[in-house]
């Protein structure tokens, strides 16, 4: 236990910036049926979209977005983990003695769960374990789905190389049935299905935009538009082929909605 808070302690302080060329990360496991969570390093990133550009033609990341990611803003955080996977249905099964997936596998990512009820299984780890799982929030979320990269993807800007690193429907090519975890490679922090496959939960209430949202990497749960709904990120295989969510890519869902598509990786504070 000690060596592994050094290791901890020498990953926050060599990694106190901007996190680029980053790779393989510390990975924790607190019980047999507990999630593998990475080791995220402190850093800074600049979270959101950058203002579209007035030039109807511009091809780059400015283009882009919804202006729900924007105004983009420097965000700092201090270290934690995140899971390595999206949470299975068996260590859902291993706290809760149920499954409610509509997908049903193993080690597929456990989904039809609303937020609620993903409270209340945080709840029961936390009494197993000791430690404080939780879920990220919506920036914690995109520090770890960049990756250190400041690409529409953390793989980069090529639409054509989706299919290797994410599980969406893509007129045929991909059901919309959702998979085991890690099938598909990892990002520079070793992180599996940050994109596709399901959306995932996040801690944060809606809001229609960045503005006056917090610069600490903390959970934004006040001035909600609307305490109903919270933040989901990274999409689905539900998602079409031109509508797979980028790094910044923002939506929302109903707090008491569960449904096959929705699902959810933890947090851990460090």
């Amino acid at each position: 236990m000690k060596a592994l808070a050094r290791r901890i302690t020498l990953l926050t302080l060599s990694s106190a910036f901007f996190v680029q060329g980053v790779s393989a990360q510390a990975v924790i496991k607190d019980c047999p049926s507990c999630p593998e969570m990475v080791v995220i390093p402190a850093g800074s990133f600049m979270m959101g979209m950058p203002e579209r550009s007035a030039d109807p033609f511009d091809e780059n990341l400015a283009s882009l977005g919804g202006e729900n990611e924007r105004p983009q803003h420097r965000v700092t955080l201090k270290a934690f983990a995140i899971g390595k996977y999206e949470v299975t249905q068996e260590q859902w099964y291993a706290v809760m003695g149920d499954n409610p997936s509509y997908h049903k596998g193993r080690r597929g990512p456990v989904e039809q769960v609303d937020w609620a009820t993903v409270q209340n299984f945080i709840e029961k780890l936390n009494k197993v374990t000791g430690k404080r799982y939780r879920l990220p929030s919506e920036a914690e979320w995109e520090y770890a789905a960049r990756a250190g990269t400041t690409s529409y993807w953390s793989f980069g800007n090529d639409r054509s190389k989706l299919h290797e690193y994410a599980w969406y429907n893509y007129d045929g090519f991909q059901s919309t049935q959702t998979h085991p975890a890690g099938q598909k490679p990892a990002n520079r922090f070793g992180l599996h299905d940050m994109y596709g496959n399901v959306s995932e939960w996040t801690q944060d209430c809606w809001h229609d935009s960045y503005t006056e949202a917090p610069t600490d990497g903390g959970t934004w749960q006040y001035s909600c538009k609307d305490e109903e709904y919270r933040v989901i990120r990274g999409g689905s295989a539900d998602d079409r082929y031109f509508f797979v969510p980028s790094s910044t890519y923002r939506s929302r869902e109903i707090s008491s909605g569960a449904n096959p598509y929705t699902g959810f990786r933890l947090a851990r504070d460090l």
